[in-house]
């Protein structure tokens, strides 16, 4: 288990494989985004995506599955977030893809009102299996300390 004190500035890792699923990004619309150049690829023709796309809050709940499976192999304190910043939609996250991602922690903050959790600042990177990038993010972590673990 990895905990607050443990987190540096500068830690890097490079994880997931997640196969984009044409059924999935049709499904995914459907409930959530429902686009016409996420559903149809007639209407994606038309417009600059050229095909069949997925949402990019898709693009996001597929990271966020990565993210998951990682912390479950790599046991993190995690106390939840506290939101994210700087989301942007590089390019289109496409039926076929695999996507994997990268994290950088930029900075680590303890809490100076919760001395039980600090603050982690991640860039979440997310790739194509060209490398290409097509989402990126900060993430803002909170994760338990050793001690505030231990009174929990």
């Amino acid at each position: 288990m990895r905990y607050f004190e443990d987190i540096t500035v500068g830690d890097t890792a490079r994880f997931g494989s997640y196969a984009v699923d044409r059924a999935a990004v049709i499904d995914f619309a459907r409930q959530y985004d429902p686009q016409p150049f996420h559903l149809s690829d007639d209407a994606a023709a038309r417009t600059h995506f050229g095909r069949l796309a997925a949402s990019g809050w898709h693009s996001c709940a597929m990271t966020m599955a990565m993210l998951v499976e990682h912390w479950t192999a790599n046991p993190v304190a995690s106390l939840g977030a506290a939101g994210i910043d700087e989301l942007r939609w590089r390019r289109p996250v496409y039926p076929g893809d695999t996507l994997s991602c990268e994290t950088e922690v930029l900075s680590v903050r303890p809490s100076t009102s919760r001395p039980e959790m600090g603050s982690v600042a991640s860039k979440v990177t997310v790739r194509n299996q060209d490398d290409q990038v097509v989402l990126t993010f900060i993430s803002q972590a909170l994760i338990a300390t050793r001690a505030g673990k231990q009174k929990g």
